[in-house]
């Protein structure tokens, strides 16, 4: 099973800590980003993690940002 991946920065240590422990898990995981704890908008990111859900590309996503609130809308 392939996971996207997407966060903002105010998430990306709790993205880079679930990383592993889901290809350790067996999961394939795709990294949309972000890469950096610079500040964000989280759609650029969260957006095409989606997307490639909704094509197939991958069969779950998981987004994160500070709250949730603003990746479960765009997502």
């Amino acid at each position: 099973m392939k996971i996207a991946l997407a966060c903002d920065h105010g998430a990306l240590d709790l993205k880079n800590e679930l990383i592993p422990h889901l290809e350790k898990l067996g999961y394939e995981v795709k990294d949309f980003g972000t890469y950096t704890l610079d500040s964000c908008d989280y759609p650029d990111f969260v957006g095409p993690a989606a997307q490639a859900v909704a094509a197939g590309e991958c069969d779950k996503g998981i987004v994160m940002c500070t709250t949730g609130i603003g990746v479960s809308i765009t997502a």
